[in-house]
């Protein structure tokens, strides 16, 4: 993988190519009002509505250009490479040992993660862990506290 390369899901790639759209039409429009409503109040000099616009629409743009970039440099990832093995793109369900509770993930690439909807990124501790994994491997984990949890790979 190039350093440069966004790993993503063709939905994830979708749902980036949303946002932008919405932030360069929808938001660039809302931020741009803002200013206009905030320079008719006069001296800008200490005009707290114009300074917090100015650094909406610097954010905004911020947000647009790395969004950008990420669309430029998007690499499809597709599930089922190697059947039976954890690669990204993957839906595996694992089994945490030491409270016998059962998770499903995706692991997907950084760009899309979000482990409250159940992704998570190649890069993650857990998810590095997993990649190149078979059904039934337990695997070793450090927790952010620093203990260790194994997991048992039920399905992929």
């Amino acid at each position: 993988m190039r350093n440069n390369e966004t790993l993503i899901t063709a939905e994830g790639l979708e749902e980036l190519k949303s946002e932008l759209e919405f932030l360069k039409i929808t938001r660039r429009k809302e931020i741009s009002e803002k200013i206009k409503v905030a320079l008719a109040f006069g001296d800008i000099s200490e005009n707290a509505e114009y300074d917090e616009a100015k650094n909406e629409q610097a954010n905004v743009e911020s947000r647009i250009a790395k969004l950008e970039q990420m669309i430029k440099n998007a690499k499809i990832i597709k599930a089922g490479k190697q059947k039976g093995v954890v690669t990204v793109g993957s839906k595996v369900s694992i089994k945490d040992l030491e409270f016998d509770e059962t998770m499903e993930y995706i692991i997907v690439g950084s760009a899309e993660a979000d482990p409250f909807k159940g992704k998570i990124s190649n890069v993650s501790p857990l998810g590095s862990a997993l990649l190149g994994k078979k059904i039934g491997e337990i695997i070793e984990v450090a927790s952010p506290t620093g203990d260790m949890i194994k997991y048992e790979i039920l399905t992929v």
